[in-house]
């Protein structure tokens, strides 16, 4: 589970696979829930459990269920045990909200929002002022995955992703805006793709991991 106040916890539930059980509704996956946990040494219990939201309307959707699994799967990965994680807990509650109830906004879009604000969260903050070279900040602009910095055309180097300019003014917004405004931004739908792609690659690049879910919702994808 993760945590306001001390990231990922991990804990037993007893009898949770029994469906009539008080614990199995609030302790199953993508449940936001109020918990009572006893502590022996280094392991939990959940002695209580109460479901406040289980985003329930994702299980119609598998495309927006999938990418609510790959955004858990995300926390489990970049969250750390006994930190405070209130930003990344607001932000996965904030995106599993979107995805379940406001349908203007494309899952791609979602998607690439969390990727690149949890990667800034996580400590993975991009710099993408300006040039790192020449800190020319007007023209063609080109994003180092796995420095995480951006060039002009002239200081590029090869594979150098390119960063159109609406792109690259939508992955300044996602870093830096108050969370409660990280949606407020539009891109036409060529746009979009490219984002997502950007914050995918990134997110990869910074992070050893193989995510499970993200290879199950390429899958849904797959002609």
């Amino acid at each position: 589970m993760l945590t306001a106040d001390h990231g990922v916890i991990r804990a037993f539930v007893k009898k949770a696979r029994r469906l009539k059980g008080t614990s199995a509704a609030a302790t199953q996956l993508l449940g936001y829930s109020q918990l009572s946990l006893f502590r022996n040494r280094d392991t939990y219990t959940v002695d209580e459990a109460e479901a406040v939201d289980i985003f329930f309307e994702l299980r119609n959707d598998i495309e927006r269920l999938s990418l609510a699994q790959y955004f858990c799967e995300i926390c489990s990965v970049l969250g750390t045990e006994g930190s405070s994680a209130a930003d990344e807990l607001r932000l996965i509650l904030n995106c599993l909200h979107m995805l379940a109830r406001n349908h203007n906004l494309p899952p791609v879009m979602i998607k690439a929002i969390f990727e690149m604000r949890m990667a800034a969260i996580s400590g993975f903050m991009p710099e993408l002022h300006g040039c790192l070279r020449c800190e020319d900040t007007e023209g063609e602009m080109f994003f180092n995955l796995n420095e995480g910095v951006i060039f002009c055309g002239k200081c590029a180097k090869n594979g150098c992703k390119p960063l159109p300019k609406g792109v690259l003014a939508a992955l300044r917004h996602i870093c830096s805006c108050p969370l409660e405004r990280v949606f407020s931004f539009t891109l036409p739908d060529e746009g979009l793709r490219i984002l997502s792609e950007i914050t995918e690659q990134y997110l990869m690049a910074q992070v050893d991991h193989d995510f499970t879910a993200l290879a199950f919702y390429k899958s849904l994808f797959e002609f």
